[in-house]
């Protein structure tokens, strides 16, 4: 029997990536791979879609520096930029792409003794109102970068859409793209603005790169859509194993709290995953899992290590049978919505001891 293990696809991700690619033939694409690829293997995942993309993207030096000790050849962009001065040199030694936000980077870049320029592509706020130079900053900060000889020349414009996956405030998404367009005719350096949703969604988002995020990974980033409905294939699939049945009467009070009550007598199955290995405590009764081809409900709270799943009165399950949690047969983003989150929050919270299992 095994415990939690994470199988990760890796033609479903190449796949995913030909779709992609198919969608926008005349962009570069930056493979987003932060927050260890999305729970899928930041240097598994790099190296499957190095010969399919043009860079990747991470949030912070560590996963940079992963990336690089790794062999990996591609550009590799700091989508948050550096958050410490003493990350300018990293940066400038092993060449990679930083995004600059703020005046304080900029001062931290010119204070900075660095051998070679860094690569900065500077990012502007266009709606999410998170990281990037508000509009009245943009012409300054593009006139620093430029005047510096500590950044190389030409610099890039980068931004974040903040509702292209929600269909019902579009005129807002469309101003933000109206707006980065407008700005991007002053830049003669890389421009990159799409996201996984912007790519699906938006044709007038598709700049010179975009940034393909969550779609890479099989999964939707639209509240109403799977990724298979996509024509996405999902990259990793949860799963465990039953590790022991018990048959209870109709009114067995069942697990923590006792949040279940047996309706009917019937089998109790007990399955090695739970808050522990990522799969959220928050999960109501009735959750589908997926066993033998059927998909059975949760019954009672989620533990550390366990879970309780309501088998039926004729279950023929044995010890040891397989359990998907999510992924191939039963969609992440339909356990997401039960558990009143998003699907990237699932797969980015796999724990370290989760098995992880590469298969072709």
């Amino acid at each position: 029997m095994k415990s939690v293990t994470a199988v990760i696809n890796r033609q479903a991700l190449v796949d995913n990536l030909k779709l992609i690619r198919s969608k926008v033939p005349e962009s570069n694409l930056v493979a987003v791979v932060k927050a260890n690829a999305y729970g899928h293997g930041l240097v598994q995942v790099a190296r499957t879609l190095e010969p399919y993309v043009e860079a990747f993207a991470v949030a912070r030096v560590p996963e940079a520096m992963e990336l690089k000790l790794s062999g990996i050849k591609k550009k590799i962009i700091l989508l948050e930029g550096f958050l410490n001065a003493e990350d300018i040199p990293v940066i400038s030694e092993h060449g990679f792409y930083t995004a600059v936000h703020d005046m304080e980077q900029i001062k931290a870049i010119e204070q900075s003794h660095i051998s070679k320029p860094i690569n900065a592509w500077l990012k502007i706020d266009i709606g999410m109102h998170r990281l990037g130079a508000a509009e009245d900053e943009v012409a300054k900060m593009k006139q620093l970068l430029e005047s510096s000889d500590k950044v190389a020349k030409p610099i890039g414009l980068i931004s974040h859409l903040s509702v292209a996956d929600t269909p019902e405030k579009d005129e807002y998404n469309q101003q933000q793209i109206e707006y980065f367009n407008k700005v991007a005719k002053c830049f003669s350096g890389d421009i990159c603005l799409a996201n996984s949703a912007g790519i699906i969604a938006c044709p007038n988002a598709r700049t010179q790169w975009v940034r393909p995020g969550i779609i890479m990974y099989g999964i939707s980033p639209f509240a109403d859509r799977t990724g298979s409905d996509l024509g996405l294939t999902p990259v990793m699939t949860l799963k465990s194993s039953l590790i022991a049945m018990r048959k209870v009467k109709k009114g067995a009070m069942v697990g923590y709290g006792a949040a279940w009550t047996a309706p009917y007598d019937t089998v109790i199955g007990i399955v090695a995953a739970g808050y522990g290995d990522g799969y959220p405590r928050s999960m109501p009764n009735g959750t589908p899992v997926r066993i033998n081809g059927r998909n059975v409900p949760t019954a009672g709270h989620v533990c550390m290590d366990m879970l309780f799943v309501d088998l039926g009165p004729e279950s023929t399950d044995k010890i040891g049978d397989e359990v998907i949690l999510w992924g191939d047969g039963l969609p992440v983003e339909r356990i997401a919505a039960l558990a009143n989150t998003i699907p990237y929050e699932l797969v980015c919270r796999i724990m370290p001891r989760v098995n992880i299992e590469t298969i072709n």
